[in-house]
Order: C-alpha cells, then structure tokens, then sequence
C-alpha cells in the first residue's frame, strides 16, 4: 500500500461524492463545487507521512542473561535498564519509553533473575502494582508463560495475582498461562512475585487475616517495587500511593537505599522536563533518583534509517 496512491484515492471519491450530492439548481452556481475544489487546500492538505522510526538496539544482544535466554535482542534503552536494574546493582529507576519499546522486559528480566539466584529462599522479593486489575490479570499471563518456557525458572520462581476481585477458578500452583491466583494459598506460601494494586496492597498491609503474608519477609528480603503506568499516580491518588508505600517499607523495617524502585511510563520522558520527573519520582518513592535514572527511547536518526535506502518517487496524479 502506497500512502501517496491512497490518499490520491480517497480525495476523487470525496470529489466525486460533492460534486454528484450538490448539484446547483439556482443560475449563477453552476460550477461552483468544481471550482472549488479545484483550488489548492479548500477541501483537503497533504498526505502527511509519519515513518515510526525503530528503536535503536543495544551492543550486547541476546545473551545478557545466560540462564535467562531472551529470544530478542534488546534496545539500548532496554540495555540501560538491564544495566541498572540486575543484579548486584538494584538502582532506581524511571522508564519512560513509548509503546511498544518493551518496557515490561525493562524490569521484568532483572528481577525474574534475582529471584533466581535468591534459589528457595522464602518470602516476596517483587511488589508489581498496577493501576487496573485487568492490567495486573494481563501481565500475570505473560509471566506465568515466561517462567514455564525458562527451566531455570520453571518450578523455582513463583508470582501470585492478589487483587480484589475473584477468581471463578483459581489456581495453587503455577501453570503455563497462569500464576497463583488461590488467596489462601498466597497467604500460606506466598510467592516471590505480588501482583497487585495499591488499594488492595493497602489491605495486605493492614487486615490481620492477611498478615502471615509478609511472615517470610526480613528487611533486606524485599528488593524491587515496581509502579506501572506511573504518571496515573497524580494528585490525590499519588499522594495515597506515596503514603502507601512509606508504610510498607515501614511494615517490613526495609533499610533506607536497598529497594529498586521503578516507574514505568509511557507518556512521560523527552518532552517533559527531566528534572520533574525525576523530583517527583523521589516524592513518590522516597528515593534517590539521579540523572541517569530516567531511561528515554533511543530511536534511529531519519539519516540512519533511511541513509542505503533504495526510494522510488511514485508521480503524483490528482
């Protein structure tokens, strides 16, 4: 498909539709459609082509992790991540890439990689929150599969889905498509990854039938904490989410400096003024982010892209 044709397409039949639809009856309005739709930029401008150019990749490829195969080779904003986020370094951070940039890869891989070398240790070493349930349910999935493709993960790591709402069928053991859904269960044997929301993290916290929870949980057990669609938590509901989380490393005696923070963003980054960002970002967390901490896309250049590209310039007919 070639933009240039279709847009020639579309604007004859807009045409054709005008002119055969207002037909002039009154004298002195004969060829008037015609006319105007002769003149340049009456009806219609363009086409205007937007190329989405690709993002640019990293320098080690797929290997980064040698017991977690990615199957991809990651972007260099996804690298920097790696870089900050894996361990031994657990370094705060804000991702602020665009749809489709795989932000979730971004966190996700570093911590399914602690998780494995922490073995059986017990206790939740990952919190994932997130603004909407069926967000949580949709990542939960993803996970669940990433886990049972990886035999180094597969029967050593756990997550768990805790949200309000019920599971008709909920699952006590981890399978291929889903992660442990069984309230009860969690509370037994909770996993190393809590999926969750902030209001129901806000109960995890304070209903006592919900505390052996955080049994297993000694201060340094926690490592990541992790905000999806960060820049939904504004106004109010920031300021809950920031209490929120005070209390929870309150809850768990966590040492000042240990966890990986994460936000993750679409909408924020390159436009916006880093400083805020990063300021807010502290507010929330309460940590320190410095300026290495905001990871932003890194897309080819228009020169890069198209620089041994073979174009054709189709002639243009009206």
């Amino acid at each position: 498909m070639f933009p240039s044709v279709v847009a020639a397409q579309i604007r004859n039949c807009v045409s054709d539709y005008l002119i055969t639809t207002f037909r002039p009856t009154t004298p002195g309005f004969n060829g008037l459609i015609e006319r105007f739709l002769k003149t340049a930029n009456n009806l219609y401008r363009g086409p205007y082509v937007s190329v989405g150019l690709p993002f640019r990749q990293g320098t080690i490829g797929g290997d980064y992790f040698p017991e977690i195969p990615l199957g991809f080779i990651p972007f260099l904003h996804q690298e920097r991540a790696f870089n900050r986020l894996s361990p031994p370094n657990y370094q705060s951070t804000i991702i602020a890439t665009g749809t489709g940039s795989g932000k979730t890869e971004c966190f996700l891989i570093p911590l399914l990689e602690h998780c494995r070398q922490q073995g059986n240790k017990p206790g939740i070493k990952a919190i994932l929150i997130y603004p909407m349930n069926a967000l949580a349910t949709d990542q939960s999935k993803r996970i669940a599969q990433i886990i049972e493709q990886t035999p180094s993960l597969k029967g050593q790591v756990t997550a768990g889905l805790y949200v309000g709402e019920k599971d008709e069928k909920p699952t006590r053991v981890m399978t291929p498509e889903k992660v442990i859904t069984d309230k009860e269960m969690l509370r037994k044997s909770p996993p190393d990854i809590l999926l969750t929301n902030y209001k129901m993290l806000d109960y995890l916290l304070i209903r006592p039938d919900l505390q052996a929870l955080w049994t297993n949980n000694e201060p340094e057990t926690l490592r990541y904490l992790v905000v999806d669609e960060f820049h939904t938590f504004d106004g109010a509901q920031g300021t809950d989410l920031a209490c929120l989380l005070r209390r929870l490393k309150h809850r768990l005696q966590t040492p000042p400096g240990h966890l990986a923070c994460v936000g993750t963003s679409a909408t924020l980054g390159n436009k916006s003024d880093k400083t805020e960002i990063l300021a807010y970002s502290k507010t929330i967390f309460k940590e320190e982010f410095e300026a290495a901490a905001l990871i932003e896309e890194d897309r080819l250049s228009d020169g890069e892209f198209l620089g041994n590209a073979l174009l054709n310039v189709l002639p243009y007919r009206g």
